[in-house]
């Protein structure tokens, strides 16, 4: 029997990086797990990774930042899963750069999918989960979510509103007797996708494209981290090792937090 066997799991952006480790992890864990996204290809295979292995899984389109969209998406969990258990707001873009050239186009961008995404899923996701006999949701925020850093203050902003939003949100559904826990994770740098999307030089000024186990070179840990270490605590957070956990933050980031490394290690952070 695996930590989550039996139960339904949903888990957006599963179509890559953390999303996919993540989808990956709830499945081998005994999870019928729903993957959503955009990327139809990475979706596809996200599915057939995870049926590859034995585990059940079924994949949606989905923008996250469509109110209509999420209701529509977990009226079809409801009907073809029965219900939910563990919701994974994973979903997040990260768009870097100096904040006096960001434009209003692309900080609202990033503010729809990273945080207005998080609200609709966790706003619509409660009453289904309860409904299902209760569960969890687990809410990616970044180490930079916890302090800031030069080039990433929208990305900061982002990631801070959902460090708190998460609080706020476990202390609602316990105040109202929901059997829903949230919680978020903060990733420090993690070796994935997110970072060949930045353009070179985003975060070091430099002509190059960024290389997270350059970043993550003076850490603690001296390298990146794996998607899977992001997973790992994500299904603890989603199962009932954790059922005396919740309004918390986990930290997984190397040793980032804990105050070393050198100036770009610290002023450097990403999650997804």
């Amino acid at each position: 029997m695996g930590l989550v066997s039996g139960k339904v799991a949903m888990v957006t952006g599963g179509a890559s990086g953390i999303g996919r480790a993540c989808s990956e992890t709830l499945a081998r864990e005994g999870a019928q797990v729903v993957i959503t996204d955009i990327d139809g290809d990475g979706m596809a295979a996200t599915v057939a990774s995870i049926e590859a292995a034995g585990g059940s899984a079924l994949c949606l389109h989905h923008d996250v930042t469509d109110e209509d969209a999420w209701r529509t998406v977990l009226a079809e969990v409801k009907s073809r899963c029965g219900g939910l258990n563990i919701l994974v707001n994973n979903a997040g873009i990260a768009i870097g750069g100096p904040l006096l050239e960001m434009t209003l186009e692309d900080w609202r961008r990033q503010n729809a999918i990273n945080l207005d995404g998080v609200f609709l899923g966790t706003k619509h996701g409660i009453p289904l989960i309860d409904q299902s006999g209760g569960g969890a949701i687990v809410i990616l925020s970044s180490v930079a979510g916890l302090r800031g850093a030069p080039g990433l203050a929208g990305y900061s902003a982002s990631k801070g509103g959902v460090r708190l939003f998460a609080k706020s949100a476990a202390l609602e559904c316990a105040a109202a007797g929901l059997k829903v826990r949230v919680n978020s994770v903060h990733p420090g740098i993690i070796d994935t996708p997110i970072w060949t999307k930045m353009p070179p030089g985003t975060l070091t000024g430099g002509a190059n494209a960024i290389n997270p186990e350059d970043l993550a070179a003076t850490t603690v840990a001296k390298r990146a981290g794996r998607p899977q270490e992001i997973a790992d605590g994500v299904l603890y957070l989603s199962c009932d090792l954790s059922s005396y956990v919740n309004g918390s933050e986990l930290v997984v980031d190397g040793g980032m937090m804990a105050g070393t490394g050198s100036r770009t290690a610290l002023l450097n952070q990403g999650s997804e």
